[in-house]
């Protein structure tokens, strides 16, 4: 399994020269979400599913493709030290309007175990301003989110 997942980054891992890829935008964007749904110290399977949902929807991956990605994202989230590497490469490549997206399924999450957690909600604080969003838009995405999810 974890030669799997080892083969699988590496081979999808960009030339140097040539900037990040596709899929380690991916990787950095799940495991944004993933940090949100770490942020209040567990994360339920309410969380996990709609992280996968998210995730299988938004990048149109297999179902092999979502776990692995799923796998990756969750571990990079565990060891990373800091949320810097994950929104500095997602400002760099991410229009406003697809950071806004982000942000918006990071609300989803959050609201996914239908409570919002005071660390989640800090959390939310620190990446939306980490990718620069204007406080407008961060509140409308939290509105939509949080409709979106009394809407089931």
């Amino acid at each position: 399994m974890i030669r799997a997942i080892k083969k699988f980054f590496d081979s999808q891992v960009a030339a140097p020269d040539s900037g990040p890829s596709e899929h380690q935008l991916q990787l950095a964007a799940a495991a944004l979400l993933f940090e949100v749904s770490r942020s209040d110290f567990s994360t339920d399977d309410s969380e996990r599913a709609k992280i996968r949902d998210l995730v299988q929807t938004q990048f149109n991956l297999v179902d092999d493709e979502t776990e692995t990605l799923m796998h990756l994202a969750e571990q990079q989230a565990k060891h990373a030290t800091s949320l810097y590497g994950f929104t500095s490469l997602i400002n760099d490549q991410w229009s406003l309007e697809q950071k806004i997206g982000l942000v918006e399924f990071m609300w989803r999450v959050a609201y996914a175990d239908e409570h919002l957690d005071a660390h989640e909600l800090h959390l939310m604080r620190k990446i939306g301003s980490l990718l620069y969003i204007p406080h407008q838009q961060f509140v409308a995405a939290k509105i939509r989110a949080k409709q979106q999810g009394s809407d089931k």
